[in-house]
This record gives C-alpha cells, sequence and structure tokens, in this order.
C-alpha cells in the first residue's frame, strides 16, 4: 500500500512542477492577477487589448490607458466575462455585435471615451446587463432609438456629461428594469421635440439620482440654461395641437386646393380666350389681303 501512496506522490510532484502557474504564465504581462479570475490592467499605458488573457476571466479592468478598439470577435471566447471596465481610454466606436456575445456580462463601462454615437445593435441583446456607463464621452451626440434594445434586464445607465442635446424617449420607456438614470451635463435643448422626453422625466422623477434638479436645458438661443425643475408641461404650451389647429390645417389645405382649381381655371380660360384671339385675328387679316 505504502509504495502506492508514495508512486501516487512522486506522479502529483511530477504533474505541478509541469503545469503552468497562473502568475508567470496566465497573467498578461504588465498586468496584476489577483485570484484566477480576475485581470486588472488599469494604468499601464495599453494602446491595444492585452495578451493572452485567461479563457475564464471573469473580472477583466482595462482602464486608464489607451486603447483606441476592440475587435469585434473580443467576446467571443470569454463568455464566463461579467464585469468589463474601459472606462477612460481612446475609443471612439464600438462596432454592433461586439458585445451581443456576452452572455454573462453584468457591468460594462466605457465612460470617459471618445464615443461619438450608439447605433442600433451596438449591446446585441446582453439580457444579463444589470449596469452600464456611458458618460463622460464628450463627443457622443446621438444615442440611436435601438441602441438598447434587448437590454431586459439593464438596472442602472449612465448618460451624463455627453453632448446630447435630444434624445428619443422610446430609448428609455424600452427598458422595463430601468431603475436609475442619470442624464445631467448635457446640453439639451428645450424645444417642441423635447416634451415627450420631458414628460417622461417627470413621470419617473424616482428614477433620477437628484431628480429634475441638476438638468439643464437651453429655451432658446438668447436664453441662459434653464433647470428641468423649474419647469412644466405648459411651458411647452406652444407644442401642443389643439382641434383648432387641426381646424386650421384642413381649412388651410381646402383653401389652397381651392385656390390652385380657381387658378388653374383662369390660365385655361386665359389661354383659350387668346387662342381664339389669334385665330379671329388671323381670319381679319387673311380678308384684308383678299
Amino acid at each position: 500500500m505504502l509504495p502506492c501512496v508514495r508512486w501516487l506522490q512522486s506522479l502529483l510532484a511530477l504533474l505541478s512542477s509541469t503545469m503552468p502557474t497562473w502568475g508567470q504564465n496566465s497573467c498578461p504581462s504588465r498586468c496584476l492577477c489577483p485570484d484566477p479570475h480576475t485581470v486588472n490592467c488599469s494604468g499601464r499605458e495599453l494602446t491595444s487589448l492585452p495578451d493572452p488573457i485567461p479563457l475564464d476571466v471573469r473580472r477583466l479592468v482595462l482602464s486608464d490607458n489607451s486603447i483606441t478598439g476592440i475587435p469585434s470577435d473580443f467576446l467571443i471566447l470569454y463568455s464566463d466575462l461579467v464585469h468589463l471596465d474601459l472606462r477612460n481610454n481612446l475609443l471612439s466606436r464600438i462596432e454592433p455585435g461586439t458585445l451581443s456575445t456576452s452572455s454573462r456580462l453584468v457591468f460594462l463601462d466605457l465612460s470617459c471615451n471618445n464615443l461619438t454615437e450608439i447605433p442600433p445593435g451596438t449591446f446585441g441583446e446582453s439580457r444579463s446587463l444589470i449596469k452600464l456607463r456611458l458618460g463622460n464621452n464628450s463627443l457622443l451626440s446621438k444615442v440611436s432609438e435601438d441602441a438598447f434594445q434587448g437590454l431586459t434586464s439593464l438596472w442602472e445607465l449612465e448618460l451624463q456629461g455627453n453632448a446630447l442635446s435630444c434624445l428619443d424617449v422610446r430609448v428609455l420607456s424600452r427598458l422595463p428594469s430601468l431603475r436609475r438614470v442619470r442624464l445631467e451635463g448635457n446640453p439639451w435643448v428645450c424645444n417642441c421635440s423635447f416634451i415627450k422626453l420631458f414628460t417622461w422625466l417627470s413621470e419617473n422623477t424616482l428614477k433620477l439620482p437628484t431628480g429634475m434638479k441638476g438638468i439643464e436645458c437651453i429655451i432658446s438661443k438668447n436664453e441662459n440654461r434653464t433647470d428641468l425643475s423649474r419647469l412644466s408641461k405648459e411651458s411647452f404650451q406652444k407644442c401642443r395641437v389643439t382641434p383648432m389647429d387641426y381646424i386650421i390645417v384642413i381649412f388651410s389645405g381646402v383653401a389652397v386646393l381651392v385656390a390652385g382649381i380657381v387658378a388653374s381655371f383662369f390660365l385655361a380660360t386665359t389661354a383659350h380666350c387668346c387662342q381664339r384671339w389669334s385665330e379671329t385675328s388671323k381670319g381679319d387679316n387673311d380678308e384684308n389681303d383678299a
């Protein structure tokens, strides 16, 4: 019995000596791996993704670098990833579908980058995503209506400190699990296109960290920013369509139609009279020549 135990111990020792250790070979160079499922490459002056990244990584921190892009197939191999931190990099675009394979991703931070827009399909249908940070992208001026389609578990959304002047209210209303949203620090314009978003915000103030306070908009070019907490639905009174407006539109349409008919009749009559006059004049000239 004893020789068998010694043989087994020798085999285990041989295997342990030949297998690579986590700290030496599995952790990317210049990064820290405090546990077998965490890779921390924050502030390492990276310009691209580190290599190799362990396939079983669950928490990947790549913040405070100069990374300019993410390959569209980046997440295909990392099916266990739940936490991805890419804040404070140089990302200008996330290709649609890049995150569609992240079936377990719960936390995603893309704040403080150079994103300019969030097009449809950017996040695929990452149904497990709970927290999404997109704030402080100073060039981000457009969020597509379907940018967050399929994010049925999204609990918290950050869009503060961007360059948004308008936002389709369906971007927010289609998120059934949304409990917290940040929109302050954007150059909102309170025109007639803003009224639907204003109405949604008024009805969902509990989802705003400070309520309507801190969210400012410009009512006209000659006015300073106005806090939304000082506005009401009556502030957009000029944008409302009343029954009288419909009557005016219908009457205007009818008036234009009648005017068109009268003008056509007048032109046709004038053209006919000119033709008759021309024929009469030609006949008189022929008689005089005879």
